[in-house]
């Protein structure tokens, strides 16, 4: 059974009530819930936390044990050298998500530290961007 971990960052615990024309309407627990039932031969494992050092810290914990990590890392995605370094560090391969098309938005929310050290990068899609995701890191 492959072992996948969601990692959320900053603001993402509020899906499905924070500015739904960006973001949408659906929460993430119903997202989740319909990843595992569609992939009952996976392990999904969720962490959200709006501080860093916690998202860090999680890397760390499953960042050479799982398959896979499925990582939206919100505004940090745009601000932290560390969460960079943390994903450089280890040796599961990470994919970076975004709900909303990023390149679309704010020329801040251009840049990301993280598309560099992921295997890569799915955004613009809602919450289905998780499932691109998944798909990602089955295929291999």
């Amino acid at each position: 059974m492959k072992k996948i971990q969601i990692i959320n960052g900053p603001n993402l615990n509020l899906l499905g009530k924070r500015e739904p024309a960006i973001y949408g309407n659906r929460t993430f627990e119903a997202c989740l819930e319909s990843l595992r039932a569609a992939y009952p031969q996976c392990e999904i494992a969720f962490y959200q936390s709006n501080m860093e050092g916690e998202l860090i810290n999680k890397i760390h914990e499953t960042g050479f044990s799982f398959d896979g990590i499925i990582l939206n890392a919100g505004a940090y995605t745009h601000t932290s050298v560390a969460l960079h370094d943390a994903v450089k560090a280890v040796t599961t391969p990470v994919v970076e998500v975004h709900l909303s098309n990023v390149h679309a938005r704010e020329a801040f929310r251009h840049h990301s530290f993280l598309s560099s050290v992921c295997r890569g990068v799915i955004a613009g899609f809602g919450t289905d961007s998780y499932r691109l995701a998944l798909e990602a890191l089955l295929a291999g």
